[in-house]
């Protein structure tokens, strides 16, 4: 490898540490000031700071280093877009210490090749996160955010509504509750009438 060695990390909630992917990336030969986060971010969003920086950060010649291929894309397209930045930057790609040139036909194919794997595990989870709500909806498990208002203020919201005192917009505010969340109470009281 030659050039600098620029490390990207990434955990997509803001409860995960990224202590284990620093170490890693240390022990790849990557210094700590050189190392670019973004913390409580999805990989298959592109807009990432840290990311934004590291590539920034990248010179001819330079490597960006990650432990992982889902760390960096979790989509094919996403995959793609940040090959071809590295090509056009002309920095190699560090997979957990294994050196991938974008620019070489073989490793634009293996890139691609590990960016369809990444989006593959991306969907297998979404589909069985909707598989595991499906059955706790069935099962009466799942019954989605409590209303924000208790029965007893919605019934006074509904009252004072109908006295034509206040517009949906003062609800809102005497009540601390957005517009749609005082539509919401009224037709909940319609529906009791």
């Amino acid at each position: 490898m030659t050039g600098m060695l620029i490390g990207y990390a990434r955990v997509s909630t803001a409860h995960q540490d990224v202590t284990a992917q620093r170490a890693a990336l240390h022990a790849l030969g990557v210094a700590p000031e050189r190392v670019y986060v973004d913390q409580g971010l999805s990989g298959a969003t592109r807009k990432r700071p840290g990311l934004t920086t590291a590539l920034a950060a990248c010179r001819p010649g330079d490597t960006l280093v990650v432990t992982k291929l889902d760390r960096l894309a979790r989509s094919l397209p996403d995959a793609r877009d940040i090959s071809a930045e590295l090509v056009a930057r002309e920095v190699a790609l560090s997979l957990g210490g294994t050196v991938h040139d974008p620019a070489d036909p073989v490793g634009r194919l293996l890139f691609n090749v590990l960016g369809m794997v990444a989006e593959f595990e991306r969907d297998l989870l979404r589909a069985r996160t909707r598989e595991g709500m499906a059955i706790a909806r069935d099962k009466g498990r799942l019954n989605g955010r409590p209303p924000k208002l208790t029965p007893a203020q919605e019934r006074h919201l509904a009252d004072v509504h109908a006295a034509g005192t206040h517009t949906v917009a003062e609800l809102a505010g005497l009540f601390d509750v957005g517009r749609a969340t005082v539509y919401r109470a009224l037709d909940r009281a319609r529906a009791r009438l």
